[in-house]
């Protein structure tokens, strides 16, 4: 009866890749892991192999991936390019959780009022002058930004500012920061309006609309059917 291998190498165009046993001894896994290393190894190569490392549903931790990194990069034409597996931590689950949920919230920021949410924050409300707004992905308001808004604050370059009424004192995207243009003084009619990071990294405001084109995945609608 044939054993099952542990160690399973798959050739593709961009270099190896090692699909690992999930269910056996992490003891015996790192024990064929070697043997089929020093197996390659000992083929000629002429330059250096990448492999990927698929674990499945095997957790790893941080000392368990260097390992196999180790013992993979040790062979002289071999490099790691990524070790991948399936699950996560419950605290990294929870993370990922709250990090891709929207919080709404109806009410005014007043002066001195600090508002942050991990994931999407939709704002039902005004930002008053003296007021800030934070969130590890977008900030929607539906109401007028006259203080500080902060999205994309745990560094999501991605991320986008939207208000019903954008006069903010200060805009921040990740690291960046961009204080409102003067114009907005001088302006007795105000739209919906959207800033985002442009390609030269500045801070740009522009017609909500363009969102559609930027964003794609923003106006997603999930769970039914848009037409128009």
């Amino acid at each position: 009866m044939k054993t099952k291998q542990n160690v399973v190498i798959k050739g593709t165009k961009d270099g190896l890749t090692l699909h690992l046993n999930d269910k056996c001894a992490y003891d015996e896994l790192l024990q064929e892991l070697k043997e089929k290393m020093d197996t390659v190894n000992g083929q000629e190569h002429d330059s250096i192999i990448t492999v990927t490392v698929q674990a499945g549903n095997r957790y790893l931790l941080d000392e368990d991936i260097n390992q196999i990194k180790e013992l993979i990069n040790q062979r002289e034409h071999l490099a790691v390019e990524e070790v991948k597996f399936n699950v996560m931590t419950m605290e990294e689950a929870i993370r990922w959780k709250e990090e891709s949920e929207i919080t709404s919230y109806t009410g005014r920021i007043r002066s001195g009022q600090i508002l942050e949410v991990p994931g999407d924050l939709l704002l039902i409300g005004d930002v008053n002058p003296g007021g800030t707004v934070r969130a590890g992905r977008n900030i929607f308001i539906m109401g007028a930004l006259k203080g500080v808004a902060h999205a994309g604050c745990y560094g999501d370059d991605m991320a986008v500012i939207t208000a019903g009424r954008m006069t903010p004192s200060q805009l921040r995207i990740s690291r960046y920061l961009n204080r409102a243009p003067d114009r907005y003084e001088e302006e007795d009619h105000y739209e919906t309006e959207c800033a985002y990071i442009d390609e030269s990294n500045q801070i740009v405001v522009d017609r909500l609309q363009v969102l559609k084109h930027l964003r794609p995945e923003i106006s997603t609608f999930k769970g039914g059917t848009h037409s128009g």
